[in-house]
């Protein structure tokens, strides 16, 4: 991710995001798909060849891959989780050794931490990725232009994000499946995915008040920025029950999220707002010396969730992958539970670790 400030992380899924892969990475040219694939037969009876559709067409596997590098951001959990360790990674949140979360680390093994690429600013690092020599690029939750894409594609088959969703928004579930079926392992992936719909489904049903409730999740980046109904932070509070602010796309837009106006605060004025924030003492003070805020319900009666946006529960929220959201659930779910429990008395508190 680019040398960002922490107020600016706040925007994590993508501002950044989006910055790293507007520009097209240098040299590209148009190219099969698959034109770079390894010359290995396809193991008789196994999964492969494989083609997956994306933004770009289509993309075949034609044998297991052995050297798998992730450019999508959060791509590497599911390769985790399916037991496979990338040779090379994204970096996006936390410094993490290996580009690894804490709640995906115990899946490394004794493995080696994958070499991390770095963000430049003009795209994929092009060269580095092709000095891993990967048999499968990755970029399911990612924004490609065309030109990086075709460029990445002479090294190795690519895997681009999927056309139905916006860039940076293909929701976990999908994300795991698409890279469960590009690593042979389709039946595994929708395992893992029902695991998670799980303890998504449990949490619901322990807090039936979710169902009852709306929500939204915020940042006080340049004012106060939004999370919309196609960014994956979002999706976790209606997984949950919640219901989004009713005007909430209207006012965004075709976009993950965006500034509001000040006339807009009433769209924060819901029954438990998630706010990331830098510092959650000085962050929650400074929006309640913000009269606009201060004067919300939401705010009068201490239905706020604060999550440091930095801690590795921070990165969680953000993260949104088949790895990070048990460990994000079980943190998030008691100060949501707290923030709607209808009583005022009740002060939603911080996770201690």
């Amino acid at each position: 991710m680019p040398g960002s400030s922490r107020g600016a992380r706040l925007v994590a899924a993508l501002a950044s995001a989006l910055l790293l892969f507007t520009t097209a990475a240098a040299c590209g040219s148009e190219d099969d798909s698959d034109a770079a694939t390894p010359d290995k037969p396809a193991a008789t009876g196994s999964a492969f060849p494989v083609t997956l559709a994306h933004k770009y067409g289509s993309t075949t596997v034609k044998s297991e891959p052995k050297r798998i590098v992730t450019v999508g951001l959060t791509d590497q959990d599911a390769v985790l989780a399916l037991g496979k360790v990338p040779v090379g990674t994204t970096e996006w949140l936390g410094g993490y050794k290996g580009a690894i979360g804490p709640w995906a680390a115990d899946k490394l093994g004794s493995a080696k931490a994958p070499t991390v690429l770095k963000d430049t600013g003009t795209g994929p690092q092009t060269e580095k990725i092709a000095a891993l020599r990967p048999d499968l690029i990755l970029a399911v939750y990612g924004g490609l232009t065309k030109d990086q894409y075709t460029t990445l594609s002479k090294f190795a088959p690519v895997v681009a994000q999927p056309k139905e969703f916006n860039d940076f928004g293909v929701p976990w579930q999908q994300q795991t499946e698409i890279i469960g079926k590009a690593l042979g392992q389709e039946s595994k992936a929708k395992s893992l995915v029902k695991d998670v719909e799980t303890d998504f489904t449990s949490a619901a049903k322990a807090n039936p008040k979710f169902a009852e409730s709306t929500g939204v999740m915020a940042t006080p980046y340049e004012g106060t920025f939004v999370f919309g109904s196609q960014d994956s932070r979002s999706r976790v509070l209606t997984d949950l029950g919640f219901k989004l602010p009713k005007d909430l796309d209207k006012v965004i837009g075709d976009e993950f999220g965006a500034n509001i106006s000040k006339e807009r605060t009433d769209l924060l004025d819901t029954d438990a707002i998630v706010w990331i924030v830098t510092d959650t003492a000085k962050d929650e003070a400074k929006l309640h010396k913000n009269a606009l805020y201060a004067d919300l319900d939401v705010a009068k009666q201490g239905r706020e969730v604060f999550v440091k946006e930095s801690s590795d529960y921070g990165n969680s929220v953000s993260f949104v992958s088949v790895l990070s959201l048990p460990y994000m659930l079980e943190r998030l779910v008691p100060q949501l539970a707290a923030a709607v429990d209808g009583d005022t008395a009740t002060k939603v508190t911080e996770p201690t670790s």
